[in-house]
Order: structure tokens, then sequence, then C-alpha cells
């Protein structure tokens, strides 16, 4: 895990995603994918990190990746 690795006090999170249709470069429609993250125990830039770096190695992300948009929302609580 991410935060294991890098010594986080992360105590729990949670992620959501909010998956929508929006226009592509070519005039067409593709998916486009939120991806909510609520942390708890880090503040609000190592959450944003955390995110970041996760996103990198998740498999959805890596399937996804190039092909659909996908914005990280963190919130640090």
């Amino acid at each position: 895990m991410t935060a294991k690795r890098e010594k986080s006090a992360l105590t729990g999170a949670q992620v959501t995603a909010e998956v929508g249709i929006g226009q592509i470069d070519n005039g067409g429609f593709g998916l486009t994918v939120t991806l909510k993250v609520r942390t708890e125990g880090v503040d609000q830039n190592a959450a944003q990190d955390l995110a970041e770096m996760a996103h990198q190695v998740c498999p959805y992300s890596n399937a996804t990746r190039g092909n659909i948009e996908v914005n990280l929302e963190v919130t640090a609580a």
C-alpha cells in the first residue's frame, strides 16, 4: 500500500467514482471519471500526494490511462 510505504499516518480512506459523458477532441463523446478521495489522518498536501501516487499504480487507472479523462478530487479530514 502506498501510504504504508510512505510511512504515512493515514488512518482511513474512501474512494468513490463519478462517471459521466463528455465531448472528446474529435467531436464525439467519451467517458469522464472523477475519483473523489477522502482521507483521515493526514493533511491536504499529504492526501493529494498519496492519491496521485496511488493513481499511478491503481489497476483501474492503468487500464483506463489515455482512454478516459480521469480527475482526482482529494479531501483530507
